[in-house]
């Protein structure tokens, strides 16, 4: 859960979870029960940003930053918006959770 600070507020526009590769269902997997519960997620950057093309002059090559790498495989962002009810909530933390076989 991300910490706020008393002093501030936080705007929530993504929330973003990683599904550890090897525990379990994998991020596709999840991702697929969440599309077949109709729940909207999102993969924003499946390819890590030194291997994207528009980087491509910088000369990284995949296994340059593996932790990039493999965050880039493992992330998912689940809904997260200021009219999103508390029931709506339960109901995506059960499907995430239906998913990884918790």
């Amino acid at each position: 859960m991300p910490h706020v600070e008393p002093h501030n507020r936080m705007i929530y526009n993504k929330y973003v979870i990683r599904i550890r590769s090897g525990k379990g269902a994998s991020r596709d997997q999840v991702e697929a029960h969440l599309n077949q519960k109709r729940i909207g997620n999102a993969t924003y950057y499946p390819v890590p940003f030194h291997l994207q093309e528009c980087f491509a002059d910088l000369r990284y090559k995949e296994g340059d930053l593996p932790h990039a790498e493999l965050a880039a495989k493992e992330v998912l962002a689940i809904p997260i918006y200021p009219e999103l009810t508390q029931s709506q909530k339960d109901e995506v933390v059960r499907a995430v959770l239906r998913a990884v076989g918790e």
